[in-house]
């Protein structure tokens, strides 16, 4: 994530104060120094970060914190806010047109991510909102960027209007308009041409577009990782177009990324979507207080939530809490459960979606080893249905040809037929299962 550096600072930085009965004014000075070397060594924009750290200390030499029970935690709860505050607040809704097709204008510069972006944003609303989007390729002065977006289309077998390279990009824009009505199309995307950098001609284009087509969104595609350019660009795109959105691509790089948390303060426009990976389904909706949180060490549970309810049906998940609290969930199960965890993306960043997990002993840095999962999978497809459902029949004979059948080890197979009998005693307790407990259920697909 790009915020890593960032994260470790500021969190070595609260875990000082955490456990504090009492906090004091040289306690919160020496705090808010810390966290605002932490912010500025991120590259976030030094008014920025004065703006923010004014806040943070009135707040936290105020009443709330120095009247609370546990003062320490308090202050984190300050600053947890104020960084959430500093990107958003709240997650700020894709637009909907009171009669379809909703039109999105993406812009940016090249290299940024467009192209690919306008794919994802497009995947994002199939999978999410069961909408039918139509892809629009206006960038006609890079054959490469029109080919780029039908490939892209191909991919997720979704249509792509396109004119080729002769033709008039506000022209081009009208046209995709007119089609989308006439094949219900709900969404159009329209990805614009970009520069390697801000010019007039670029800027005229854009503008004779919008007027053109009234475009209910204009996000415009930044990359993480160019750090403060990344601001200039959002402010002028934003003096000019005056965009609705921005979407941050590269945010899964190893830079140090705080320039994107100075976008929304400079622009006033909010961080719509983050690109965390080059796959088309990489595409998540920012949440503010999820990536304070993340940032800070605690998870963020709405991403996580997200990503779940988008690969796991209620009712699938509702089947699960069943059979976990009943202590009736078999190895098929479990099967099924590793197809939907590994649907929602690479298992290090589902890890750190979890609140806690990055303290627990032995998962913080942990490399989560995806190759390993391939043997437990080829483990259980070796045992009969029977030994699926009830695996306290598996003898040593069992074992031997389950071992040979999937190319592993007697020593694995039992170490996962161990693995497998605590994870059900651990959700029998986690969803309430044993006697006096009432529980909620989790409906998250864990495995």
């Amino acid at each position: 994530m790009a915020f890593e550096g960032l994260a470790d600072r500021l969190q070595s930085t609260m875990k000082k104060i955490t456990g504090k009965g009492k906090v004091s004014e040289q306690d919160v000075k020496e705090m808010t120094r810390e966290v605002r070397l932490a912010l500025l060594e991120a590259d976030v924009n030094f008014k920025v970060v004065k703006d923010l750290i004014k806040r943070i200390k009135e707040r936290a030499v105020g009443q709330e914190v120095m009247e609370s029970l546990t003062p320490g935690q308090q202050v984190i709860k300050v600053v947890k806010e104020e960084l959430s505050e500093l990107m958003g607040g709240e997650q700020s809704k894709i637009a909907t047109a009171e009669r379809p097709p909703t039109v999105i204008m993406m812009a940016g510069l090249q290299g940024a991510g467009k192209t690919t972006t306008s794919g994802k944003l497009a995947n994002h609303l199939r999978k999410k909102y069961n909408r039918s989007p139509l892809l629009v390729a206006a960038d006609v002065y890079r054959p490469a960027a029109i080919d780029q977006l039908e490939t892209v289309g191909q991919q997720l077998g979704m249509p792509v209007f396109s004119k080729g390279t002769d033709a008039n990009p506000v022209d081009i824009a009208k046209e995709a308009l007119e089609q989308a009505k006439e094949a219900n199309n709900d969404y159009v995307i329209i990805d614009t041409a970009g520069r390697l950098h801000v010019d007039e001609d670029l800027m005229d284009e854009l503008q004779q577009i919008k007027t053109a087509i009234t475009p209910d969104e204009i996000f415009l595609v930044v990359d993480a990782m160019t750090g403060q350019d990344a601001i200039n660009v959002a402010d002028s795109f934003n003096d000019q177009l005056d965009i609705s959105g921005v979407v941050l691509t590269k945010l899964d790089g190893d830079t140090r990324g705080g320039a994107a948390l100075s976008i929304r303060a400079v622009t006033g426009k909010p961080i719509k979507f983050a690109g965390m990976g080059e796959k088309l389904d990489q595409l998540e909706p920012f949440h503010p207080e999820g990536m304070a949180s993340r940032i800070l060490g605690m998870g963020d549970v709405l991403s996580l939530i997200e990503k779940a309810e988008t690969n796991v049906s209620e009712k699938q998940a509702k089947e699960l809490e069943e059979k976990m609290r009943t202590a009736s969930f078999t190895f098929d199960d479990f099967l099924e459960q590793m197809g939907q965890v590994k649907n929602m993306g690479p298992l290090e960043d589902i890890m750190s979606m979890i609140p806690g997990a990055n303290k627990m002993k032995g998962l913080k840095n942990a490399q989560i080893d995806e190759k390993q999962l391939v043997y437990v999978e080829a483990i259980i497809q070796s045992m009969t249905k029977k030994e699926r459902q009830d695996p306290s029949i598996i003898n040593a004979s069992r074992k031997k040809r389950i071992a040979k059948g999937s190319g592993t080890s007697v020593s694995q197979v039992n170490r996962l037929l161990k693995q497998f009998s605590e994870m059900k005693k651990m959700m029998k307790q986690m969803t309430g299962g044993q006697k006096g407990k009432k529980g909620k259920g989790m409906n998250l697909p864990f495995m």
